[in-house]
Protein backbone atom coordinates (compact mmCIF):
# COMPACT_ATOMS: atom_id res chain seq x y z
CA UNK A 1 0.00 0.00 0.00
CA UNK A 2 1.12 3.37 -1.06
CA UNK A 3 2.35 5.73 1.82
CA UNK A 4 3.19 9.40 2.28
CA UNK A 5 7.03 10.38 3.89
CA UNK A 6 5.86 12.54 7.23
CA UNK A 7 7.09 15.50 5.95
CA UNK A 8 4.31 14.51 3.02
CA UNK A 9 1.39 14.09 5.00
CA UNK A 10 2.16 17.39 6.88
CA UNK A 11 1.55 18.85 3.75
CA UNK A 12 -1.47 17.26 3.42
CA UNK A 13 -2.59 18.04 7.11
CA UNK A 14 -1.78 21.94 6.15
CA UNK A 15 -4.22 21.43 3.07
CA UNK A 16 -7.00 20.35 4.62
CA UNK A 17 -6.61 23.17 7.63
CA UNK A 18 -6.23 25.82 4.98
CA UNK A 19 -9.46 24.29 3.75
CA UNK A 20 -11.08 24.68 6.66
CA UNK A 21 -9.87 27.84 7.40
CA UNK A 22 -11.53 29.13 4.47
CA UNK A 23 -9.00 29.43 2.07
CA UNK A 24 -10.27 27.93 -1.55
CA UNK A 25 -6.98 27.95 -3.62
CA UNK A 26 -3.85 27.30 -1.72
CA UNK A 27 -0.58 26.24 -3.56
CA UNK A 28 2.23 23.70 -2.05
CA UNK A 29 5.52 24.48 -2.51
CA UNK A 30 8.19 21.44 -2.65
CA UNK A 31 11.25 20.80 -4.39
CA UNK A 32 11.68 18.52 -7.78
CA UNK A 33 12.01 15.36 -5.97
CA UNK A 34 10.21 15.94 -2.95
CA UNK A 35 7.12 13.72 -4.39
CA UNK A 36 4.47 16.35 -5.41
CA UNK A 37 3.02 13.58 -7.35
CA UNK A 38 2.68 11.39 -4.65
CA UNK A 39 1.08 13.69 -2.34
CA UNK A 40 -1.61 14.74 -5.33
CA UNK A 41 -2.26 11.37 -5.63
CA UNK A 42 -3.21 10.55 -2.05
CA UNK A 43 -5.24 13.88 -2.26
CA UNK A 44 -7.19 12.72 -5.01
CA UNK A 45 -7.40 9.33 -3.83
CA UNK A 46 -9.10 10.43 -0.15
CA UNK A 47 -11.03 13.15 -2.92
CA UNK A 48 -12.81 10.23 -4.74
CA UNK A 49 -13.05 7.37 -2.42
CA UNK A 50 -15.47 10.00 -0.81
CA UNK A 51 -17.54 10.07 -4.01
CA UNK A 52 -16.28 13.58 -4.93
CA UNK A 53 -15.12 14.39 -8.26
CA UNK A 54 -11.45 15.88 -9.34
CA UNK A 55 -10.05 17.48 -12.24
CA UNK A 56 -6.10 17.32 -12.88
CA UNK A 57 -4.69 20.33 -14.99
CA UNK A 58 -1.46 19.76 -16.84
CA UNK A 59 0.23 21.58 -19.81
CA UNK A 60 1.71 19.57 -21.49
CA UNK A 61 0.22 16.14 -23.50
CA UNK A 62 2.98 13.49 -22.22
CA UNK A 63 2.10 14.34 -18.89
CA UNK A 64 -1.38 13.24 -19.00
CA UNK A 65 -0.71 9.60 -19.22
CA UNK A 66 2.17 9.66 -16.40
CA UNK A 67 -0.14 11.51 -14.39
CA UNK A 68 -2.60 8.63 -14.85
CA UNK A 69 0.08 5.52 -14.17
CA UNK A 70 0.72 7.18 -10.98
CA UNK A 71 -3.07 7.78 -9.79
CA UNK A 72 -3.66 4.14 -10.94
CA UNK A 73 -0.97 3.03 -9.03
CA UNK A 74 -1.81 4.92 -5.79
CA UNK A 75 -5.36 3.82 -5.63
CA UNK A 76 -6.93 6.81 -7.13
CA UNK A 77 -10.79 6.40 -8.39
CA UNK A 78 -10.33 7.02 -11.88
CA UNK A 79 -14.18 7.40 -13.01
CA UNK A 80 -14.70 10.51 -10.79
CA UNK A 81 -10.87 11.99 -12.13
CA UNK A 82 -10.81 13.90 -15.17
CA UNK A 83 -6.48 14.21 -15.80
CA UNK A 84 -6.72 16.49 -18.94
CA UNK A 85 -4.31 19.35 -20.83
CA UNK A 86 -5.37 22.18 -19.57
CA UNK A 87 -5.91 23.81 -23.29
CA UNK A 88 -8.19 20.28 -23.81
CA UNK A 89 -10.31 21.94 -20.63
CA UNK A 90 -10.53 25.22 -22.56
CA UNK A 91 -11.78 23.52 -25.39
CA UNK A 92 -14.34 21.39 -23.64
CA UNK A 93 -15.58 24.06 -21.01
CA UNK A 94 -19.10 24.28 -21.52
CA UNK A 95 -19.26 20.39 -21.15
CA UNK A 96 -16.86 19.51 -18.72
CA UNK A 97 -18.58 18.15 -15.19
CA UNK A 98 -18.67 20.33 -12.26
CA UNK A 99 -15.83 19.12 -9.90
CA UNK A 100 -15.48 18.89 -6.25
CA UNK A 101 -11.65 19.85 -6.32
CA UNK A 102 -9.57 21.23 -9.23
CA UNK A 103 -5.78 20.41 -8.90
CA UNK A 104 -2.90 22.05 -11.12
CA UNK A 105 0.31 20.52 -11.55
CA UNK A 106 3.60 23.21 -12.40
CA UNK A 107 0.98 25.48 -10.48
CA UNK A 108 3.58 28.17 -11.60
CA UNK A 109 1.85 28.26 -15.03
CA UNK A 110 -1.63 29.00 -13.94
CA UNK A 111 -1.72 32.90 -13.88
CA UNK A 112 -1.61 32.22 -17.15
CA UNK A 113 -5.46 33.16 -19.04
CA UNK A 114 -6.05 29.92 -19.88
CA UNK A 115 -5.67 28.33 -16.44
CA UNK A 116 -7.84 31.33 -15.23
CA UNK A 117 -10.51 30.79 -17.81
CA UNK A 118 -11.09 26.55 -16.37
CA UNK A 119 -10.90 28.84 -12.35
CA UNK A 120 -13.55 31.52 -13.25
CA UNK A 121 -15.91 28.53 -14.59
CA UNK A 122 -16.08 26.67 -11.37
CA UNK A 123 -15.64 29.85 -8.76
CA UNK A 124 -16.79 28.12 -5.88
CA UNK A 125 -14.72 24.65 -6.62
CA UNK A 126 -12.06 24.49 -3.94
CA UNK A 127 -8.14 24.36 -5.65
CA UNK A 128 -4.88 23.08 -5.05
CA UNK A 129 -1.96 23.34 -6.96
CA UNK A 130 2.07 22.01 -6.73
CA UNK A 131 5.25 23.46 -7.65
CA UNK A 132 8.60 23.57 -6.84
CA UNK A 133 8.78 27.06 -7.97
CA UNK A 134 5.81 30.07 -7.06
CA UNK A 135 7.80 32.50 -9.34
CA UNK A 136 4.82 33.75 -11.71
CA UNK A 137 2.00 33.87 -9.25
CA UNK A 138 1.34 37.33 -9.36
CA UNK A 139 0.13 38.88 -6.35
CA UNK A 140 -2.46 36.44 -4.93
CA UNK A 141 -4.77 36.05 -7.72
CA UNK A 142 -4.64 32.74 -8.43
CA UNK A 143 -3.70 31.40 -4.84
CA UNK A 144 -4.39 32.35 -2.15
CA UNK A 145 -2.18 30.83 0.29
CA UNK A 146 1.38 28.74 -0.08
CA UNK A 147 2.11 25.79 1.96
CA UNK A 148 5.88 25.81 1.61
CA UNK A 149 7.31 21.99 2.27
CA UNK A 150 10.72 20.93 3.73
CA UNK A 151 14.05 22.58 2.13
CA UNK A 152 16.44 20.88 -0.94
CA UNK A 153 18.80 20.68 1.46
CA UNK A 154 16.46 18.90 4.15
CA UNK A 155 15.86 16.62 1.96
CA UNK A 156 19.49 15.77 0.78
CA UNK A 157 20.38 15.16 4.49
CA UNK A 158 17.79 13.28 5.00
CA UNK A 159 18.35 10.78 2.11
CA UNK A 160 15.51 12.44 -0.24
CA UNK A 161 17.31 13.53 -2.97
CA UNK A 162 21.32 12.86 -4.03
CA UNK A 163 23.81 15.40 -3.45
CA UNK A 164 25.45 16.52 -5.91
CA UNK A 165 28.60 18.21 -6.82
CA UNK A 166 28.46 21.74 -9.25
CA UNK A 167 30.94 22.41 -12.03
CA UNK A 168 30.87 25.86 -13.98
CA UNK A 169 33.37 25.63 -17.19
CA UNK A 170 33.75 28.43 -19.43
CA UNK A 171 32.77 27.08 -22.74
CA UNK A 172 32.06 29.50 -24.95
CA UNK A 173 31.98 34.04 -25.06
CA UNK A 174 28.06 34.32 -24.26
CA UNK A 175 28.32 38.20 -23.02
CA UNK A 176 26.37 39.46 -26.78
CA UNK A 177 23.31 37.24 -25.89
CA UNK A 178 19.96 39.39 -26.55
CA UNK A 179 16.84 39.43 -24.35
CA UNK A 180 13.45 38.71 -25.97
CA UNK A 181 10.29 38.89 -23.90
CA UNK A 182 12.43 37.86 -20.79
CA UNK A 183 14.12 34.84 -22.38
CA UNK A 184 17.66 35.24 -24.38
CA UNK A 185 17.13 34.60 -28.00
CA UNK A 186 17.61 31.06 -29.38
CA UNK A 187 19.21 31.93 -32.30
CA UNK A 188 21.91 33.80 -30.55
CA UNK A 189 22.55 31.15 -28.23
CA UNK A 190 23.08 29.14 -31.42
CA UNK A 191 25.75 31.13 -33.00
CA UNK A 192 27.81 30.86 -29.67
CA UNK A 193 27.00 27.38 -28.83
CA UNK A 194 26.92 25.53 -31.78
CA UNK A 195 31.05 25.53 -32.96
CA UNK A 196 33.64 22.97 -33.05
CA UNK A 197 35.19 24.36 -30.57
CA UNK A 198 32.85 23.99 -28.01
CA UNK A 199 31.79 20.95 -28.87
CA UNK A 200 35.15 19.62 -27.81
CA UNK A 201 35.38 21.62 -24.36
CA UNK A 202 31.56 20.40 -23.86
CA UNK A 203 32.61 16.30 -24.38
CA UNK A 204 35.97 17.12 -22.61
CA UNK A 205 34.51 17.89 -19.07
CA UNK A 206 31.73 15.18 -19.50
CA UNK A 207 34.93 12.53 -20.15
CA UNK A 208 36.59 14.42 -17.09
CA UNK A 209 33.78 15.23 -14.58
CA UNK A 210 31.25 12.46 -15.12
CA UNK A 211 32.90 9.86 -17.61
CA UNK A 212 30.31 6.56 -17.54
CA UNK A 213 27.38 8.31 -16.18
CA UNK A 214 24.02 8.62 -17.53
CA UNK A 215 23.53 12.31 -18.46
CA UNK A 216 20.69 14.44 -19.73
CA UNK A 217 22.09 17.39 -21.80
CA UNK A 218 19.52 20.39 -22.10
CA UNK A 219 19.94 22.68 -25.50
CA UNK A 220 18.57 25.69 -26.61
CA UNK A 221 17.13 24.39 -30.03
CA UNK A 222 16.59 21.80 -31.74
CA UNK A 223 19.75 21.70 -33.86
CA UNK A 224 21.40 22.57 -31.51
CA UNK A 225 19.98 19.47 -29.30
CA UNK A 226 20.48 17.53 -32.11
CA UNK A 227 24.16 18.63 -32.89
CA UNK A 228 25.27 17.91 -29.05
CA UNK A 229 24.15 14.23 -29.66
CA UNK A 230 26.26 13.95 -32.95
CA UNK A 231 28.95 15.44 -31.45
CA UNK A 232 29.22 12.96 -28.35
CA UNK A 233 28.29 10.34 -31.13
CA UNK A 234 31.24 11.19 -32.85
CA UNK A 235 33.66 10.98 -29.63
CA UNK A 236 32.05 7.75 -29.09
CA UNK A 237 29.91 8.49 -26.41
CA UNK A 238 26.47 7.15 -26.86
CA UNK A 239 24.34 9.67 -27.35
CA UNK A 240 20.84 10.50 -28.88
CA UNK A 241 17.75 13.65 -29.26
CA UNK A 242 14.21 13.81 -28.35
CA UNK A 243 12.17 16.53 -28.34
CA UNK A 244 8.11 17.48 -28.39
CA UNK A 245 7.91 16.49 -31.57
CA UNK A 246 9.79 13.54 -31.54
CA UNK A 247 7.54 10.25 -32.61
CA UNK A 248 5.48 8.98 -29.32
CA UNK A 249 7.12 5.27 -30.73
CA UNK A 250 10.49 6.79 -31.19
CA UNK A 251 10.89 8.47 -28.72
CA UNK A 252 9.67 5.69 -25.88
CA UNK A 253 12.48 3.49 -27.34
CA UNK A 254 15.01 6.18 -27.01
CA UNK A 255 14.01 6.33 -23.33
CA UNK A 256 14.38 2.66 -22.93
CA UNK A 257 17.61 2.62 -24.35
CA UNK A 258 18.70 5.25 -22.06
CA UNK A 259 17.49 3.20 -19.12
CA UNK A 260 19.26 0.13 -20.05
CA UNK A 261 22.43 1.90 -20.65
CA UNK A 262 22.72 1.69 -24.25
CA UNK A 263 22.27 5.84 -24.28
CA UNK A 264 24.61 7.47 -21.88
CA UNK A 265 23.65 11.48 -22.98
CA UNK A 266 20.02 11.98 -23.57
CA UNK A 267 19.91 15.37 -25.20
CA UNK A 268 16.76 17.61 -25.73
CA UNK A 269 14.98 20.91 -25.46
CA UNK A 270 13.22 21.42 -22.13
CA UNK A 271 11.51 18.15 -22.95
CA UNK A 272 12.66 16.90 -19.63
CA UNK A 273 12.26 19.31 -17.28
CA UNK A 274 8.97 19.83 -15.88
CA UNK A 275 7.43 16.95 -14.67
CA UNK A 276 8.55 14.63 -17.28
CA UNK A 277 8.89 10.86 -16.07
CA UNK A 278 12.83 9.69 -17.47
CA UNK A 279 14.78 7.34 -15.81
CA UNK A 280 17.32 8.22 -13.17
CA UNK A 281 20.32 9.76 -14.60
CA UNK A 282 23.37 11.23 -12.15
CA UNK A 283 24.41 14.06 -14.31
CA UNK A 284 22.78 17.00 -16.03
CA UNK A 285 24.62 19.35 -18.51
CA UNK A 286 23.30 22.88 -18.98
CA UNK A 287 23.97 24.65 -22.68
CA UNK A 288 20.94 26.21 -22.34
CA UNK A 289 20.88 29.63 -20.66
CA UNK A 290 18.16 30.88 -18.89
CA UNK A 291 16.71 33.81 -17.18
CA UNK A 292 13.97 31.44 -15.85
CA UNK A 293 14.72 30.03 -12.43
CA UNK A 294 12.00 27.68 -12.77
CA UNK A 295 13.44 26.38 -15.90
CA UNK A 296 17.14 26.31 -14.26
CA UNK A 297 15.69 24.29 -11.01
CA UNK A 298 13.79 21.73 -12.82
CA UNK A 299 17.08 21.01 -15.04
CA UNK A 300 19.86 21.21 -12.60
CA UNK A 301 17.88 19.11 -9.98
CA UNK A 302 17.14 16.59 -12.80
CA UNK A 303 20.40 14.77 -11.52
CA UNK A 304 19.53 14.30 -7.89
CA UNK A 305 16.81 11.52 -7.44
CA UNK A 306 17.93 10.19 -4.87
CA UNK A 307 19.75 6.17 -4.81
CA UNK A 308 21.57 5.12 -2.01
CA UNK A 309 25.64 5.75 -2.52
CA UNK A 310 24.78 8.15 -5.24
CA UNK A 311 26.57 11.91 -5.87
CA UNK A 312 25.23 13.72 -8.71
CA UNK A 313 27.07 16.01 -11.32
CA UNK A 314 25.99 19.15 -12.42
CA UNK A 315 27.99 20.80 -15.00
CA UNK A 316 26.93 24.39 -15.96
CA UNK A 317 28.57 25.43 -19.15
CA UNK A 318 26.04 28.85 -19.69
CA UNK A 319 26.45 30.75 -16.05
CA UNK A 320 22.91 29.83 -14.40
CA UNK A 321 24.54 29.63 -11.34
CA UNK A 322 25.60 33.15 -11.42
CA UNK A 323 21.81 34.23 -12.31
CA UNK A 324 20.27 31.98 -9.42
CA UNK A 325 22.73 30.28 -7.28
CA UNK A 326 22.64 26.47 -6.60
CA UNK A 327 19.73 24.42 -7.00
CA UNK A 328 19.39 24.13 -3.13
CA UNK A 329 19.93 27.26 -1.72
CA UNK A 330 17.29 28.95 0.65
CA UNK A 331 14.73 30.58 -1.13
CA UNK A 332 11.96 32.85 0.69
CA UNK A 333 8.75 32.76 -1.49
CA UNK A 334 5.83 34.84 -1.39
CA UNK A 335 2.70 35.11 -3.14
CA UNK A 336 4.20 38.13 -4.85
CA UNK A 337 6.13 35.54 -6.62
CA UNK A 338 9.92 36.46 -6.94
CA UNK A 339 11.81 35.44 -3.78
CA UNK A 340 14.65 37.36 -1.97
CA UNK A 341 17.65 36.10 -3.32
CA UNK A 342 20.15 33.68 -1.74
CA UNK A 343 23.16 35.14 -0.30
CA UNK A 344 26.09 34.91 -2.29
CA UNK A 345 28.04 32.03 -2.25
CA UNK A 346 31.88 31.11 -1.23
CA UNK A 347 33.83 30.80 -4.36
CA UNK A 348 34.60 27.47 -3.18
CA UNK A 349 30.73 26.52 -3.77
CA UNK A 350 31.59 26.46 -7.05
CA UNK A 351 34.12 24.33 -9.36
CA UNK A 352 35.27 26.01 -12.73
Amino acid sequence: MNKLRPYQNDLVEQLRQSWREGYKAPCIVLPCGGGKSCILAEIARRTTANGKRVMFLVHRRELVEQITRTFVGWGVNMLLCDIMMVQTAVRRLSKLKSPALIMTDENHHSPAASYKKIYERFPNVLRVGVTATPARLGGGDVNDKLLVGVAAKWLIENNCLAPYDYYAPDVADLTQLKTRRGEYVTSDIEKAMIKKAVFGDVIKYYKKLADGRKAICYCASVNHSKATAESFHAAGIAAAHIDGDTPKELRAAVIRKFRDGEIMVLCNVDLISEGFDVPDCECAILRRPTQSLTLYIQQSMRAMRYREGKRAVIIDHVGNYARFGLPDDDREWTLEGKPKKPKKQADEDVTV
